[in-house]
């Protein structure tokens, strides 16, 4: 397999097969997590499993093993990291693993959110930390695309043809699927590499005189069963026949098939996706409570910004206009559609008092303190 060059990587990314993009840049990903910085987390934050793990091939460590209860009232802080535990399994040999990284380190979460934003789809991030000449997993498939960002040391890779196609998020690799055969990839990823594994392609990784941390970053592509589940379930609010009882020998009517079947058109798909992806993000919001005492100074003169990780949606009604982000909706009376359209579309910072349309000043005062307040909207760090 040749190498891909870094500007042809998406390109290449549709035909499902492993790619490597070599740069060989010492400290490319350090500002997503650092090695010092994964050591800090591990070290001084009190991690509590699942959020922190160890795994080692060949070798099942329990939980109970490296984690402890940490007495406090009125609970103990269950499964808390116990550091030194963990640095005596990792000298003999066991890959430490820090989990979602997109859900508590700000940085990842930043780049999570801008990922997710050109694939469009959902993305996730653990981080593997793994001694020399050791082997944290056996051979085995992930259930979702990854991209392997390598941060420092170095680690070889072995990649075999996929044992199962396109398993499914319960279908977990096996011996019973089949052992691998010769592999298609044998590479050792240096710091600033990037290895891109299709979902179901089998693989191991280990490595020799050096420690290794690496970032594997995980793409939950929407399949064709997640579009027909969704068909399914909004055919089946909307059509009680799919709500009656089967009867014993009984075949699906062909009227059901059919209207399940006119649910499953290029729009109909594509907007049940987009909805799913974009009512599933997170917040990410560093600055929440600066920006909530920022609202006592805000008039129609302060630098307002959109937020750059927001994933949304705009919906236009003839009464009312709605943002929909972050899992929720928030409504405004269709005479603010032309203010709210420009405020959430606009690329650049702007001032309340600058915005096309009709309304007044308090009501664009309103508008833009009430998207400040639920975290589409931020004043500008320029006015700080």
């Amino acid at each position: 397999m040749e190498p891909v060059e870094p500007g042809r990587f998406l390109e290449e990314y549709w035909e499902r097969r492993p790619l490597l993009v070599p740069r060989g840049e010492d400290g490319r990903f350090d500002d997503l997590l650092s090695q010092a910085e994964a050591e800090r987390l591990v070290t001084s934050t009190g991690l509590r499993y699942p959020a922190v793990r160890l795994v080692k091939e060949g070798e099942k460590i329990p939980v109970s093993g490296y984690t402890q209860t940490v007495s406090w009232r009125p609970t103990g802080f269950t499964a808390t990291a116990n550091v030194e535990r963990i640095a005596a399994e990792f000298e003999r040999g066991a890959t430490l693993v820090i989990q979602a990284l997109h859900l508590h380190h700000l940085p990842v979460a930043e780049f999570c959110r801008a990922l997710e934003a050109d694939l469009g789809h959902p993305v996730q991030t653990n981080a593997y930390y793994t001694p020399r000449s050791a082997q944290g997993l056996p051979v085995h498939h992930d259930t979702h695309d990854v991209f392997c960002l390598q941060v420092a040391g170095e680690k070889r890779w072995l990649v075999y043809e996929p044992a199962l196609e396109l398993p499914l998020k319960d279908q977990r690799y096996s011996e019973e699927l089949g052992g691998p055969g010769e592999p298609v990839l044998d590479v050792t990823l240096t710091p600033g590499d990037t290895l891109y594994l299709p979902r179901g392609w089998l693989h191991e990784a280990l490595t020799s005189s050096s420690d290794s941390l690496h970032l594997t970053v995980g793409v939950n592509v929407y399949t064709w069963l997640d579009a027909v589940r969704a068909a399914l379930e909004e055919a089946a609010r909307e059509e009680d026949g799919y709500r009656r009882s089967v009867a014993d020998g009984e075949e699906l009517p062909l009227d059901l098939l059919g209207a399940l079947q006119q649910r499953l058109g290029g729009e109909a798909v594509a907007r049940r996706r987009r909805q799913k992806f974009v009512s599933s993000r997170r917040p990410i919001r560093a600055d929440g409570f600066d920006q909530l005492r920022a609202l006592r100074e805000l008039d129609a003169e302060t630098l307002l910004e959109r937020r750059d990780s927001l994933v949304f949606d705009l919906e236009s009604g003839d009464s009312e206009v709605t943002l929909v982000f972050e899992g929720r909706r928030v409504t405004f009376p269709a005479h603010a559609r032309e203010e709210l359209e420009a405020a959430a579309l606009v690329e650049e910072p702007f001032r309340a008092a600058n915005l096309p349309g009709t309304i007044d000043e308090e009501g664009r005062l309103v508008l833009v303190r009430r998207l400040v307040r639920e975290g589409f909207l931020r004043v500008s760090p320029d006015e700080w």
